[in-house]
């Protein structure tokens, strides 16, 4: 049973898939938008929403928070910096646009993009 458990498995087992929620994650930060598929997106939409929470606070401890989360000094020193397009937005930095099915396993495909 799945009892206390949080978090969608993605097929892998949990150092596999942290692995895949951070690439996700760093992809958007860095690029504003990633297309990946719809479970993945899904499950990496809080954890981006929290890292720029933090980047909204802006102090040392939630910069170093974010830099333990993704493992990339460079991406989280480019979303602390650019913190303030975000400052009239109290949640829901994310969207998900659906494309459809992917053509190899028919899988949901979507683009997970920074709100402007």
């Amino acid at each position: 049973m799945r009892h206390k458990k949080k978090g969608r498995k993605l097929g892998t087992n949990s150092a596999h898939t942290k692995a895949i929620l951070r690439g996700v994650a760093v992809g958007v930060l860095r690029n504003n938008r990633v297309k990946t598929t719809e479970v993945r997106a899904k499950e990496v939409r809080p954890l981006v929403d929290r890292i720029i929470t933090w980047a909204k606070k802006g102090d040392v401890h939630s910069r170093r928070l974010a830099i333990a989360q993704l493992g990339d000094k460079e991406v989280v020193a480019k979303i602390f910096n650019e913190a303030e397009r975000f400052e009239g937005r109290s949640g829901g930095y994310t969207r998900i646009l659906k494309l459809g099915p992917r053509k190899g396993d028919n899988a949901p495909v979507v683009i997970l993009e920074l709100v402007d």
